[in-house]
């Protein structure tokens, strides 16, 4: 039986959901707004995304930051948007280091929301949230095996879902805590990159992102399976070692 803190987390949570949902269906200009920033940040060319959502943001004025840092907890609660869009575009506009914290900051403002609701609604709603169990089930694998590790190793990842994760790690025994370090920890590198080129942008992001995805997930492969082939070597050479004064003292004996 859930307890009353539950329970009452729970209705937080829906009330909160429920409070959006009704807002935006009802508010026709933030509507138009959400729906603007969807179409801009689906565009399949980067560098076309990025230049649309510069001129998207400096049409808020002075609120361009608030409405980048709501659009960054948006992507990651409600719908799998391209980050790295916002966090090439707070680069530019802001400056590699406050873009950097703005991207980050918010970043791990939408994972934690993420990872409350999971641990306050559960998996059947997480579920419907990130489009079925699926997506799940091999994260399911690695956070039993991993704990919190799993979590820094996909947040190095930029081709992850930040919110599958996110959701995902809702719903094991990892603290907040870990949860927390793990994210902010993980995330760092590629935000502190994509800030930096936002804010130099030159030639073609889409290269500059996948020579950036390509190198972290190398690293990251090799980090993992790096250990086992050692070991694996030298179990081997352990091997034939012993083999060799076993066969020797077989020939003498014969």
């Amino acid at each position: 039986m859930k307890s009353t803190s539950t329970r009452q987390r729970i209705w937080v949570v829906l009330a909160t959901l429920i409070s959006l949902g009704l807002v935006y269906w009802f508010d026709e200009s933030l509507r138009k707004n959400v729906n603007d920033a969807v179409a801009i940040m689906t565009l399949p060319d980067p560098p076309a995304a990025i230049a649309a959502f510069k001129e998207y943001l400096l049409g808020f004025g002075p609120w361009a930051a608030v409405v980048s840092a709501a659009l960054m907890v948006f992507q990651s609660v409600a719908a799998p948007l391209p980050a790295f869009v916002v966090t090439f575009t707070n680069g530019l506009l802001f400056g590699w280091a406050w873009g950097a914290l703005l991207s980050w900051s918010s970043a791990m403002a939408g994972s934690v929301l993420c990872y409350w609701i999971a641990q306050s609604l559960g998996r059947p709603v997480v579920e419907k949230l990130v489009g079925g169990g699926k997506a799940l089930e091999t994260w399911d694998i690695f956070f039993a095996r991993f704990g919190v590790r799993a979590i820094l190793v996909s947040r190095l990842l930029p081709f992850v879902s930040f919110d599958v994760i996110s959701y995902g790690a809702g719903l094991t025994s990892i603290g907040l805590w870990d949860f927390v370090w793990a994210t902010g920890l993980g995330q760092l590198p590629a935000t502190l990159l994509y800030s930096y080129l936002g804010q130099n942008l030159t030639g073609s992001i889409k290269v500059l992102f996948w020579v950036f995805s390509i190198t972290i997930t190398v690293f990251v492969v090799g980090s993992a399976i790096g250990p086992y082939l050692l070991r694996k070597m030298r179990a081997s050479n352990a091997h034939k070692s012993a083999a060799v004064p076993s066969a020797t003292s077989d020939v003498r004996a014969s």
